[in-house]
């Protein structure tokens, strides 16, 4: 059995932007996928300066805002994956965010 030399990667991101409405990320294949921000809780409840400070991790395989604790990969992303946070989890992050 032969196979082919061309490996299958995963699309890195190239930019990406953050609004009220939703995350979009450009893709190093051309594609720019959006997903709702409701997907992503930790980024609703976040300041505008908050999701503005962002930074791509893994060579582009994911995005991290460090002052929310929060990475998206790009892998799920494309997966249709929204955030798997529990609500507990979510609960004590907005209570630790209370100054």
């Amino acid at each position: 059995m032969t196979t082919s030399g061309t490996e299958l990667r995963e699309p890195s991101a190239l930019n990406a932007r953050v609004d009220d409405e939703g995350l979009t990320v450009e893709l190093s294949d051309g594609r720019t996928i959006a997903v709702p921000l409701v997907w992503f809780p930790r980024l609703i409840h976040a300041s505008r300066a908050e999701r503005e400070n962002w930074r791509f991790i893994g060579g582009g395989s994911g995005i991290h805002w460090p002052a929310l604790d929060e990475d998206i990969s790009i892998e799920s992303l494309l997966a249709g994956r929204r955030s798997a946070e529990t609500p507990e989890s979510l609960h004590r992050w907005l209570e630790s965010r209370k100054v």
